[in-house]
């Protein structure tokens, strides 16, 4: 006698564990954040170095 044939992917009940898994935190800072930051920043620093040069 056969039996009948095993889902590959696993049973409902182990893909409602995955599912219910929280993601990961994250660790260390906000790559983006920083970068716009310093760009904010460099930028202040052009404008003011322009201006005392001006005047």
């Amino acid at each position: 006698m056969s039996e009948a044939p095993q889902d590959p992917a696993g049973t409902t009940h182990q893909f409602q564990n995955f599912a219910n898994q929280a993601p990961a935190p994250k660790s260390g800072p906000n790559l983006a954040l920083i970068g716009g930051i310093v760009a904010v920043v460099a930028i202040l620093a052009i404008i003011v170095v322009a201006v005392l040069t001006m005047g």
